[in-house]
Parts: C-alpha cells; sequence; structure tokens
C-alpha cells in the first residue's frame, strides 16, 4: 500500500483532526465491546448471587440488548433532529449510569434496569458512531475510518478481559485480608460488582472526548449551517477538496425530500433490505455468544491452557488482529470481497466447531483453534463490513432514521439470540446450535453474488446518485 493512500487531498487537511473526531467518536464502539465481554466473566457468579432460572439467565444478557434496540430509535429521531455530537454526549451519560449502578445494585430487578439503561447508551452509540465517521471522512479512505468502529469494539473486549483477569487475582490476593465493608462486597464478596463498575472509566473518558469533537458536516449543511459545515470539510479536507464536496452535499439535499417514507419506495426498499438482511445474518451467525458464553463453551472440555480466561484472550486477540487486517485491506479489497471469503471463512469453521463440541474425545487445542479461526475470520468481514455498509448506503437526510432502523436489526437480533442460547444449549446440545449458527450462513453468498454493490471510493454522494440511477432503470 502507497503510504499516499492515507493522506487529504489538500495540504490544507488535517489527517490528525479526522483521526481524534473518529477516535472520540469510536470510543463508542469501546464500550460498546466492554459490555459485551465483561458480561461473560460476571455471568456465573450473577446467576449464583441472584439465583437466576434458565430464562432470567438469558434475560440478564439480553437486556441490556433490548435496551440498545430502543437506543437506535431514540438515536435516529434525535440525531437527525438535534446532532451527532449530542447523541453521543447522551449516550456517555447513559453508560455511566449504568455501570455505577450495576456496581451498587441490590436487586435483580435494579441490575437488569441499569444493564437495560446502559443498553440504551451503547444502542445509541452503535448507531451514531459509525454513522458520524462516515459523514466527516473522505471517500476514498471512508471504510477503514468506519472500521475504527469495530477496532474499538475489539480494544473493548480485550481491556474487558484484562479487567476481569485482574480482578480474579486481585480477589485471590485480598480475599483473606481485612477490608472495609464496601470494598469486601465489590472486590471480595461480590467481585461482580467490580466487573461491572469498572465500565464507568471508559465512559468518563468518552463523554470528555465527545465534547471537543466536530458536528457532522452534512449534518450541518442538512440545518442550513453551511458556513459551519464548510469550516469542519476545509479543516479535514482543505478549501479545493471542501468546496467540491459542499457542492455534491448541496445537490444531493436539493434532490431529496427527506420523508422515512422514501425507505418504502421500490428502490430504497431494496437498500433497506440490504441493510437488514446484512445486520441480522451477522449476528445470527452467533458471534455474540463467544463474547456472552464464551468461558461456559470452554469449559469442561479439557483445555490446557492456564484457565478459561487464558482462551478467551486467545480468541479476542485474533478479533483484534484480523479488524487491524480490515482496516488496512477495506478501500483496497472492497466491501464484497472481503465479506465472501471471510463468511466463507466464518461458514467453514462452525461446522467445524459443532463438530467437534458433538466429540468428546477431540482435540481441546482445536476447539479454541477453531472458535478463533471463526472470530478472525469474521473480525476482517461481516463485523466491520456491516457497520460500514449501513452508515454509507442512506440518503442524507434520512440516512441518521434509517441507520437507526439498520441498527436495531442488530440489537433485535442478539436479543433473540442471547435470549435463547441457553435454551438451544440445554435442548439441542452446543453442536447442534453452532451447526444452526452455520446453516444461518447460507443465504449470504448468494446475497454477495447477485445483490450487493461494491461501494468503495466513492463518496456518500455518488453511492446515493448511483443506486438512484440503477433503480430507476
Amino acid at each position: 500500500m502507497n503510504n499516499s493512500e492515507f493522506r487529504i487531498e489538500s495540504k490544507d487537511g488535517s489527517m490528525f483532526y479526522l483521526i481524534l473526531c473518529s477516535f472520540a467518536s469510536a470510543m463508542g464502539g469501546l464500550l460498546f465491546g466492554y459490555d459485551m465481554f465483561v458480561i461473560s466473566g460476571a455471568k456465573d457468579l450473577v446467576v449464583n448471587h441472584f439465583q437466576l432460572s434458565i430464562l432470567m439467565e438469558g434475560w440478564f444478557v439480553s437486556s441490556a440488548m433490548v435496551g440498545a434496540m430502543i437506543g437506535c430509535l431514540i438515536a435516529g429521531t434525535v440525531s437527525d433532529r438535534f446532532g451527532r455530537k449530542k447523541v453521543l454526549v447522551i449516550s456517555s451519560i447513559f453508560l455511566l449510569v449504568c455501570s455505577i449502578g450495576c456496581g451498587l445494585a441490590w436487586s435483580t430487578a435494579s441490575l437488569i434496569f441499569f444493564r437495560w439503561i446502559g443498553g440504551v447508551g451503547v444502542g445509541i452509540a452503535s448507531m451514531v458512531c459509525p454513522l458520524y465517521i462516515s459523514e466527516i471522512s473522505p471517500a476514498r479512505i471512508r471504510g477503514r475510518m468506519v472500521t475504527l468502529f469495530q477496532l474499538a469494539i475489539c480494544v473493548g473486549i480485550v481491556m474487558a478481559i484484562m479487567v476481569n483477569t485482574g480482578l480474579f487475582s486481585w480477589h485471590d490476593s485480598i480475599k483473606n485480608s481485612n477490608t472495609g465493608r464496601l470494598s469486601s462486597s465489590i472486590f471480595v464478596k461480590d467481585i461482580w460488582r467490580s466487573m461491572l463498575g469498572m465500565e464507568s472509566l471508559p465512559s468518563i473518558l468518552f463523554f470528555i472526548s465527545c465534547l471537543f469533537i466536530a458536528e457532522s458536516p452534512r449534518w450541518l449543511a442538512g440545518k442550513g449551517r453551511k458556513d459551519e459545515a464548510m469550516k469542519v470539510l476545509e479543516r479535514i479536507n482543505g478549501i479545493e477538496v471542501a468546496t467540491e464536496q459542499m457542492k455534491q452535499i448541496t445537490t444531493t439535499f436539493e434532490a431529496e425530500n427527506g420523508s422515512i417514507k422514501e425507505l418504502l419506495k421500490p428502490g430504497l426498499r431494496l437498500v433497506l433490505f440490504m441493510t437488514l438482511f446484512l445486520a441480522v445474518i451477522s449476528e445470527f451467525s452467533g458471534i455474540t455468544t463467544i463474547w456472552n458464553f464464551g468461558p461456559e463453551i470452554i469449559r469442561g472440555q479439557g483445555i490446557q491452557l492456564t484457565n478459561e480466561m487464558t482462551g478467551m484472550i486467545v480468541i479476542a486477540s485474533s478479533l483484534s488482529a484480523f479488524t487491524l487486517l480490515a482496516v488496512w485491506l477495506m478501500d483496497i479489497a472492497g466491501r464484497r470481497t472481503l465479506l465472501f471469503w471471510g463468511s466463507l471463512g466464518c461458514f467453514i469453521s462452525l461446522v467445524s466447531l459443532g463438530f467437534l463440541l458433538g466429540n468428546e474425545n477431540s482435540s481441546s487445542i482445536l476447539k479454541v483453534a477453531v472458535i478463533t479461526m471463526y472470530v478472525a475470520c469474521f473480525a476482517f468481514s461481516m463485523g466491520p463490513i456491516k457497520w460500514v455498509f449501513i452508515s454509507e448506503i442512506f440518503p442524507t437526510r434520512i440516512r441518521g432514521r434509517a441507520v437507526a432502523i439498520s441498527t436495531m436489526a442488530v440489537w433485535t437480533a442478539d436479543a433473540i439470540l442471547n435470549q435463547l442460547f441457553p435454551v438451544l444449549r440445554d435442548n439441542l446440545g452446543k453442536s447442534m446450535t453452532f451447526y444452526f449458527f452455520a446453516i444461518i450462513l447460507i443465504p449470504q453468498f448468494f446475497f454477495i453474488w447477485k445483490i450487493m454493490p461494491e461501494t468503495k471510493g466513492k463518496s456518500l454522494e455518488e453511492i446515493e446518485h448511483l443506486l438512484h440511477k440503477k433503480n430507476t432503470k
């Protein structure tokens, strides 16, 4: 890759400022990842503490995802009305309240309520963060920049592993010492409180960083604040490119009526179907069950690594490494190519995992390796591509609300899957459950071959014009 590919087209543009804004927004992804994985370390402790039934176990895990569904719905309308930046600040506040509330929860109801509050915050972030990054990034590196959101999710997952592992180690070292009553409850007796409560630290960082980012230039232009929009575009791209971008944005706005009802028209109906398809299939492939129930999946299979958390560190490391690969390849290989090969790798991995989980004599190291392969293939394909595609494919004036609908589909699929996983696990068995996840992926190959367009290297306005032209033939 030529190093010039990462330069902004004008000497007056600031790549540093673009990365700063994208990094601050991507912090929502970090909290997404932390919240998603920290449950796997705390789940069994919470189940034992509150004596949860199988259904309540599923509800404890999925309650945050139900909250995320609502968060997406709120974020769509509110971000289109008040702006992306303000909504990101609101998201950080919800996540901070969740982390503190979960750490101090006094009952099952209170714990699930605060998990639900956090889910609302995660839902808002998962919708607005990639949307914001796509609207502020130049066309030829937009895929890479939006993929930072997925990379931040990976960082959050690794952070949760480190926090869980560190707290377990600290617990073992202080469990016999004299500590205060509150400290004993949080760090010794109910260590799950500290696991969930530690989310407050990145939540505070997310809140502070959101205060310093610029508003989306496309949102500003849509509200008639073109001078402000031009200043943001100039700071990122330089005067020449910013001027051309503003012309494209203005022309696009003039051709739109901005109604959400447009999504029901023949052309955009197909676009909505594509985003919903990617959202649902990626989650129904079982990725969140790896994070929320990972140690349980590994447990009892003769793992010879140090412990369950060490196995999860290996798996999460592959997620981070191959998401970095996606950052590099997203605007080189293109969305469709990465999605095809990643989906094929996930399908093979899920079939292999189903076979190994059904064979008690299978190598334990091989089982971890297959899960690692699945996560790696997901990391450079379905994981980042759904966020990139969802954030770039819709018309500007309805993008916020349309992205909200598509992102809500992600969380709806997650909520259903994680609520049902304990039931599937206990009735079908782990082996058949992962065979089911593999079968879910089969229609995606036809989707890539016949339906999904390639969007790499095109501005948001060019994508819109291309789809409009295609759908009016």
